[in-house]
């Protein structure tokens, strides 16, 4: 059961945070529409220009055969579609005028691209000193600015790899987007930070995001493990052994308060609950797990006692969760107000009703498709609610922004599509 969200933008009860802002979107794949897909679902009018081949991504995981992948559909809701050919004379005249209108222009493409088309930043500003535009790289300036950049690489290369994993195994990437959609999130607070900043000063700027720098934000604590280093092994690490850089910790919680995922029954995949021993807890812990004497013993009692045996401590707590149902587990767990959270599957997150109320979850209805399921808003404003409408078919608003915004005839139109600008 998921939420129904219509096809067509529902009419707004309220003035959207962005309405009336023009974003020209040259991105693709992820990085770069995950971050104008959150400026759309703010209000922000999104104008998808996409070479007259498409998004690569609409073609890319097919689930179903010469229709818009779910990748590229859940990754463009809220958007308008045009097709341009910029590197012909008359779309590089086009692509002028949409840039003389548009409050945003957000890209993608490799280092120098956009140059390379005869729109550097100086050419940019003499044609709207008020736009923001920015830019999503893989690297900043230096000896990796023109690797190529894939989530995983950007994982590998801003800290995330090294410390995900146990302390036996390899480095591994983590499910969660951080590289992609981490750094479109992180490129929005820039790009409305600049638009914030020219209601003061009038002027647009130079926006900058790049994937490796975002990953390394959100590595931040391992930094800080990585400097305590100095002092000493990481007592609230399960590890035995420390040598000069930060070793991988499997699920420990990375910060004063010890958890770890401990197993439930019946033992598949996901039969897990994750749990957090914090000084307070340990007592009905104990208890639960029909061990209350280990409470109040010496070796046992305090949290200085029992970091140097963490391991050992989550083993009693799983001999007990291991026989119970993960939502069992959770259930007596959150009785005595212990941290904890179930270990959801994808399949499990789906069809959660609470997901699905809050609008985390929703159902979109697509013209080729059909419905399709997507990711909600995770931005909840009171005054700026979130129509999630269906991502553009390819070029399905040319004839709208450039004739019925730009101006040009019919006639003009039919020209640009049969001589391949459009």
């Amino acid at each position: 059961m998921t939420a129904t969200i219509s096809t067509a933008a529902t009419p707004a009860t309220s003035t959207k945070a962005l309405e009336g802002i023009r974003v020209l979107d040259m991105t693709h794949v992820q990085s770069g529409p995950s971050a104008t897909q959150l400026l759309g679902w703010l209000g922000a009018d999104v104008v998808k220009l996409e070479a007259p081949t498409g998004d690569i991504t609409r073609k890319q995981l097919r689930d179903l055969p010469d229709v818009d992948s779910l990748y590229f559909t859940m990754l463009n809701c809220n958007k308008r579609s045009i097709t341009l050919n910029t590197k012909t004379e008359r779309g590089k005249e086009i692509l002028t005028e949409l840039i003389r209108r548009s409050d945003v222009m957000v890209e993608n493409f490799g280092p120098g691209a956009v140059d390379r088309m005869g729109f550097t930043w100086d050419r940019i500003q003499e044609i709207n000193p008020r736009i923001v535009y920015a830019s999503i790289k893989g690297f900043g300036d230096g000896p990796y600015t023109n690797f190529k950049a894939y989530e995983v690489v950007a994982q590998a290369m801003g800290g995330s790899m090294s410390t995900t994993g146990f302390e036996d195994g390899p480095p591994l990437a983590t499910g969660a987007q951080i590289g992609d959609s981490g750094t479109g999130i992180h490129a929005v607070a820039a790009i409305l930070a600049a638009l914030f900043q020219r209601e003061n000063t009038g002027r647009g700027q130079r926006v900058n995001v790049a994937m490796q720098h975002a990953v390394l934000n959100l590595c931040r604590v391992k930094l800080r493990d990585q400097q305590r280093l100095g002092h000493g092994p990481l007592a609230e690490y399960p590890n035995d052994d420390f040598g000069d850089e930060v070793p991988r910790s499997g699920n420990a919680s990375g910060g004063g308060q010890p958890g770890w995922a401990v197993k439930c029954a019946p033992g598949g995949p996901n039969d897990y609950v994750y749990v957090i021993v914090q000084p307070v807890g340990w007592k009905p812990i104990t208890e639960l797990i029909g061990r209350p004497e280990l409470a109040d013993a010496p070796e046992w009692a305090t949290p200085e006692a029992r970091l140097p045996q963490l391991t050992k401590m989550f083993q009693l707590i799983e001999e007990w969760s291991s026989t119970l149902p993960k939502w069992q587990v959770l259930e007596q767990l959150n009785a005595h107000n212990i941290p904890c959270g179930p270990i959801l599957s994808t399949k499990e997150i789906i069809e959660d009703e609470s997901l699905v109320a809050n609008e985390m979850v929703v159902t979109v209805p697509h013209p080729e498709r059909g419905d399709f399921v997507t990711v909600g808003s995770p931005l909840k404003l009171s005054d700026s609610p979130v129509d999630v409408t269906s991502s553009p078919l390819l070029g399905e608003h040319n004839e709208e922004v450039y004739v019925g915004e730009l101006g040009l005839g019919d006639e003009e139109l039919r020209l640009l599509k049969s001589n391949g600008v459009i």
